[in-house]
C-alpha cells in the first residue's frame, strides 16, 4: 500500500494512506544500504495488523529532493518564519536559511510575525530591505489574524517547508492555518530573549487538497552547507544587472569601482542585505581556510 511518512519519532514512522494513517517500522534492508526513511518521503507498506493499524515501510520511492535541515524529502517550497520583535530579529541568520534553501533548488518566501508588536517604520524598513531579495515576503500577525489568508493563498496547492528560530510564533501561525489548536506553543524566555522549543521532529501537516506544510523544530543557530564563497554573490537576486565591475571575477567586497558596492552607496540594494552578505562571504572563507 502506498502512502507518505508524515512524521518520524524514535524509529516509528506514521505513513498516511488512503484508508488512514498506520504506524510503521522500517525493515533492516533500509540499514543495509546505508538508507533511512525522511518525512516527506512517497513510501510502499506491508500491513502487519489493520485492527491496530500497525505496518512496516518496505520501499521508498524516488525523492524529488532532498533537504539538509530540516532533513525532509518532496518539497515544492520554503516558508521561513521570522519575527518582527520579540524576539529580536538575526538578520545574518535569515539570509543564511535564504541561501541555503535556494542552493536546494526551491522557492523561497518570508514571513514577519508579530506585527502586531512592532512599530510600523521598523515594520516598513524590514520589508525594503528585503523587496529586492527576490522572494515573496509577508507580515503577518497570528495574534490578530491578519495576513492569514494571504498566507493561505501562498500555500494552496504546494507541500511547504515552514522553517524560523524559536519563538517567533510559527506554531501560532500553523494554528490559524489549521483553524486549531493541536500545535503546542511557548512562552518567550526572558533570560535568553529567544522561544523555547515547542516542536521536537518534522511533521507533515495537511492543510487542504494537495496542501501540506512540514513543520519543522525551532532553533537557535544555522549554518550553510554546501556553497562556496565564489558561488555565494549569485544567490542574491538584487546584485544582478548591476553593470560589471572593474574586476572580474568580483567579490563585491573590497574590490575597487564595483558595481554592486556602488549601488549600495546608491541606495539600491540594502545596506543591511550587502552587510550581511559581506558578514557571510568572510565566514565562509575563514571556514575554508579551516
Amino acid at each position: 500500500m502506498p502512502g507518505r511518512i508524515i512524521k518520524g519519532v524514535g524509529g516509528f514512522y506514521y505513513v498516511h494512506t488512503d484508508e488512514g494513517t498506520y504506524t510503521c517500522r522500517a525493515k533492516g534492508l533500509f540499514r543495509l544500504h546505508g538508507e533511512k526513511p525522511l518525512v516527506g518521503d512517497i513510501v510502499d507498506i506491508d500491513i502487519i495488523s489493520e485492527d491496530e493499524m500497525e505496518a512496516n515501510v518496505c520501499a521508498i520511492h524516488e525523492r524529488k529532493n532532498t533537504l539538509i535541515r530540516p532533513n525532509v524529502a518532496n518539497v515544492d517550497q520554503a516558508l521561513i518564519i521570522f519575527s518582527l520583535t520579540k524576539p529580536e530579529p538575526n538578520f545574518v541568520t535569515l539570509d543564511k536559511m535564504i541561501l541555503q534553501y535556494l542552493t536546494f533548488g526551491l522557492q523561497v518566501s518570508i514571513c514577519f510575525n508579530k506585527e502586531d508588536l512592532a512599530d510600523d517604520g521598523w515594520v516598513s524598513t524590514i520589508v525594503s530591505d528585503y523587496r529586492g531579495c527576490g522572494c515573496p515576503i509577508i507580515v503577518t500577525s497570528a495574534k490578530e489574524k491578519e495576513g492569514i489568508d494571504e498566507l493561505t493563498a501562498l500555500l494552496a496547492g504546494k507541500t511547504t517547508v515552514v522553517a524560523g528560530p524559536s519563538g517567533v510564533g510559527k506554531s501560532s501561525l500553523i494554528n490559524c492555518l489549521t483553524g486549531n489548536a493541536e500545535q503546542k506553543t511557548g512562552e518567550i524566555s526572558e533570560k535568553l530573549a529567544r522561544g523555547k522549543h515547542t516542536t521536537r521532529h518534522s511533521e507533515i501537516i495537511p492543510l487542504m487538497n494537495d496542501t501540506y506544510i512540514i513543520d519543522t523544530p525551532g532553533f537557535g543557530s544555522f549554518e550553510l552547507f554546501d556553497i562556496s564563497p565564489e558561488n555565494l554573490s549569485e544567490y542574491y537576486e538584487e546584485f544582478n544587472g548591476r553593470g560589471a565591475c572593474r574586476f572580474m571575477p568580483c567579490s563585491h567586497t573590497h574590490e575597487p569601482e564595483c558595481a554592486v558596492k556602488a549601488a549600495v552607496d546608491d541606495g539600491l540594494i540594502s545596506q543591511r542585505r550587502y552587510d550581511n552578505y559581506v558578514y557571510i562571504y568572510d565566514g565562509l572563507k575563514k571556514n575554508r581556510r579551516h
